[in-house]
């Protein structure tokens, strides 16, 4: 049974998502940190530029996370 589930593959689009959904871990765990932990990452930034930029990798990693979701949808149609 479990060389039955080995030869079975992955559809390609299940790949891809869970690929996006890595990214978007990813992406969105790096704007996270960079806003709570900055000084004990060393990064010298004020308290703006560090909600700034930490906001820019939340929402850079959301939409790229749904515009690609958006663009599988349409390829389907």
């Amino acid at each position: 049974m479990s060389s039955n589930l080995n030869n079975r593959q992955k559809s390609l689009k299940r790949r891809f998502l869970l690929l996006g959904i890595i990214r978007l871990v990813c992406v969105v765990g790096a704007g996270f940190l960079i806003i709570i932990f900055s000084k004990k990452l060393n990064l010298n930034l004020s308290y703006t530029d560090k909600l700034i930029v930490g906001t820019l990798f939340v929402v850079y990693g959301v939409a790229r996370f749904l515009f690609s979701r958006k663009r599988e949808i349409d390829d389907e149609e």
